[in-house]
């Protein structure tokens, strides 16, 4: 038996990391082993669809990578029972068949291309051909797979840290369709980017470490003037410590009917997550908000020990309300205010975000300048500022930013005119 058919049936027998076959590079592979026993158009076909794939993901220097990177992220009875610290009690059946996949996907991923094209140009006439496809390289296996006498140990720490799937290989969700789907390109601001307001950001920060360490913690308001940095504040956070197990799920507004359906399927995963609520408000007529209130207090699905609700919003109270709300016609109209005021009580943490000063404005500009290097006098650049925030209707970190943006792409200039 050659090596190629070997490989194929390996790849084939896989079973606790079968998964790993519904991955779109994995399968072409698949299929460009077992095209060795097909026509040449079909075989040509597979190499050229297989190659293009391992070039367009980035695993051309190594397919050991690609495909126990696969592995890795594979969710299966192995990494769930890992993820949440039940690897001890797992039956020896389950760790036979996953440390023998483990071996299967060593063994297959060290076929080189030369192997394949040996094996089916043995009888072939076509040397010009074999000589002029394009190879990939095997590299190594990520360190987790790479010892195979303590690679179930190795791989079982990782998902009892980093939980096991597509919480594994991502850090950012959105709530869409009643799913959870990963976001693949999350915003990558990090805390280093982000100026002034360190005493707001701490708080939030602060409250989140407290989480990620297991105390019991508070559902966090964000609130304040638009452009200040509370979303960014969020994601920044998620970003820095995504690697101590944090997650991010985003929940639309109008999806808060179905987060007890969302915290069912996070609650037994060994992650904290975050339910991120952006640009938050109500009008006086959308009780919607009653759905908030009950997933913040007093409704029958519990928030999970894992979960907290961070949200953000311009208005501190949430609830839209004019004066002729307050004069209306309700007879119990105290009544009326405290349950327009009750919503964001129910939130332990509240925190401002307010327009900055001019002086904090100019600070951010500043250091955003130094940040990113550009050369010019600290006088002009302030008076250039000021002008960019009045043009723009007001100061705010978000107007700081967009002012040092158009500095760099040469928009705004410093030469005295």
């Amino acid at each position: 038996m050659n090596k190629t058919t070997e490989a194929a049936m390996l790849m084939s027998s896989l079973s606790v990391y079968r998964g790993i076959m519904q991955r779109t590079v994995p399968a072409a592979f698949y299929r460009l082993l077992c095209a060795v026993k097909l026509p040449v158009h079909d075989f040509l076909r597979s190499w050229g669809e297989f190659v293009g794939l391992l070039c367009d993901r980035g695993y051309s220097d190594s397919l050991a990578r690609c495909l126990t990177e696969a592995a890795l992220f594979d969710e299966n009875s192995f990494s769930r029972a890992a993820a949440a610290g039940n690897f001890d009690i797992l039956k020896k059946g389950v760790l036979d068949a996953a440390k023998r996949d483990i071996c299967a996907i060593n063994k297959i991923s060290r076929i080189t291309a030369d192997d394949i094209i040996s094996d089916y140009f043995e009888n072939q006439e076509l040397e010009d051909i074999a000589a002029s496809l394009p190879r990939w390289e095997t590299g190594e296996p990520i360190y987790q797979f790479a010892d195979e006498n303590n690679a179930l140990n190795l791989i079982a720490d990782y998902h009892k840290k980093n939980g096991c799937g597509m919480f594994a290989r991502f850090r950012a969700f959105i709530w869409r369709n009643s799913s959870i789907e990963p976001v693949a390109f999350p915003d990558t601001i990090r805390m280093e980017d982000l100026k002034s307001y360190k005493l707001q950001r701490g708080l939030v920060e602060d409250n989140t470490v407290a989480f990620i360490n297991g105390a019991k913690c508070n559902n966090c308001l964000l609130y304040g003037d638009r452009g200040t940095g509370k979303s960014s504040t969020v994601k920044a956070i998620v970003n820095k410590y995504c690697k101590d197990g944090l997650r991010i799920v985003e929940m639309p507004k109008d999806r808060l009917s179905e987060f007890p359906l969302l915290v069912e399927k996070i609650a037994s995963i060994p992650l904290k997550f975050i339910i991120f609520i952006d640009d938050l408000s109500f009008s006086n007529e959308d009780k919607s908000y009653a759905q908030l209130k009950a997933v913040l207090e007093g409704g029958l699905a519990a928030r999970p020990d894992n979960t907290l609700i961070y949200a953000t919003s311009n208005r501190r109270h949430l609830i839209k309300e004019s004066f002729s709300d307050r004069d209306g016609d309700d007879i119990h109209r105290n009544d009326s205010v405290q349950e327009s005021l009750s919503l964001s009580d129910r939130f332990g943490l509240s925190v401002n975000f307010s327009k900055p000063d001019k002086a904090v404005y100019l600070e951010i500009v500043t250091g955003l300048a130094k940040e990113y290097g550009i050369k010019a006098d600290k006088n002009s650049l302030e008076i250039r500022a000021e002008r960019f925030a009045l043009e723009r209707g007001g100061r705010s970190p978000r107007c700081a930013r967009q002012f040092i943006a158009s500095v760099r792409a040469g928009l705004i200039q410093f030469d005295g005119r």
